[in-house]
């Protein structure tokens, strides 16, 4: 009999809207995007989707956090210290998999897009592969031997503290680091930069960008130092609007690894997902779809 890919519902939250997608495999049989706003409207919105999906056998939920990931934890699916006004421990997992009632896997978006990735994208073949998102914040999917690794929380590499270029000592926009990744590179650090200037008028030779590329590269060098993913994928809404931005990253990572590591394909090892802007929807799909064993990735090395 020919393989028939589970029905899987997958929501994604974003800190300005999520997405909750309807999928067989990664073909998107319907998709809703709901605006993020107060947690339980925000919740209350996507459950209505997910109710109205007939026949879903897994529900996959990846979102901002920082969040918790022990499930032998009492706060487990709940988003803990964000930056994100009104949600701090704010149930999210619960609430969701309870107007399905079937299993149910979470983790961060980015670790979600990250598996998608390796799924069906830019981290096909590999067991070790990273995703960066760099949209109202920088954050970061890292996947170590076919797994997200664990500690008592999940990764934040979004904000570590990276040397900067010669001369710019602005604080950076990140109320818990200041000029950590995130506070210099994120699209909400370039607006306050920017200091009201419209960041689509900028041309790609601006001087802002300098420093948007510097923080990024040096990221990448942090993670390559850490993990030796075999790829690095970045994307999000900066990197979308702004695709000059990647090969300047990659230059600057192989300039800055100084030859001490010997990066794979150098020109195409930073590179943008292959799932475009379907990364992150399509992430906790891939999550649940892991989740039942469904295995039309794995297979195929992923």
């Amino acid at each position: 009999m020919p393989h028939r890919e589970p029905r899987i519902a997958g929501v994604e939250l974003g800190g300005t809207k999520c997405v909750a997608t309807l999928a067989q495999g990664r073909a998107v049989i319907d998709q809703a995007r709901v605006p993020t706003t107060r947690p339980d409207e925000t919740l209350d919105a996507l459950a209505a989707v997910l109710r109205r999906w007939d026949g879903v056998e897994a529900l996959g939920v990846a979102s901002f956090g920082p969040v918790d990931l022990d499930p032998a934890s009492p706060t487990y699916g709940f988003i803990t210290s964000t930056t994100k006004p009104g949600w701090r421990d704010a149930d999210v997992l619960g609430p969701l998999a309870a107007s399905l009632g079937v299993a149910a896997a979470f983790d961060t978006d980015v670790n979600g897009a990250a598996v998608a990735e390796m799924r069906w994208g830019a981290g096909r073949g590999l067991a070790d592969f990273a995703y960066v998102t760099v949209g109202t914040g920088v954050g970061v999917g890292l996947i170590v031997d076919g797994r997200p690794p664990r500690g008592f929380l999940h990764g934040e590499l979004g904000h570590v503290r990276v040397p900067r270029l010669a001369g710019d000592d602005w604080p950076g926009a990140c109320p818990f680091h200041g000029a950590c990744v995130e506070g210099l590179a994120s699209g909400t650090a370039i607006r306050a930069r920017l200091g009201g200037r419209d960041v689509g008028s900028l041309r790609p030779d601006d001087p802002v960008w300098d420093g948007v590329a510097q923080a990024l590269a040096q990221l990448c060098h942090v993670i390559v130092c850490a993990a030796a993913p075999g790829r690095i994928a970045i994307g999000g809404g900066v990197i979308e609007r702004q695709p000059h931005l990647l090969p300047r990253i990659g230059r600057l990572l192989i300039d800055s690894m100084a030859g001490y590591m010997p990066i794979p394909d150098p020109e195409s090892y930073v590179c943008a997902p292959a799932l475009g802007d379907q990364a992150g929807p399509l992430g906790p799909v891939a999550m649940a779809a892991r989740l039942l064993g469904a295995d039309e990735g794995d297979r195929a090395g992923a």
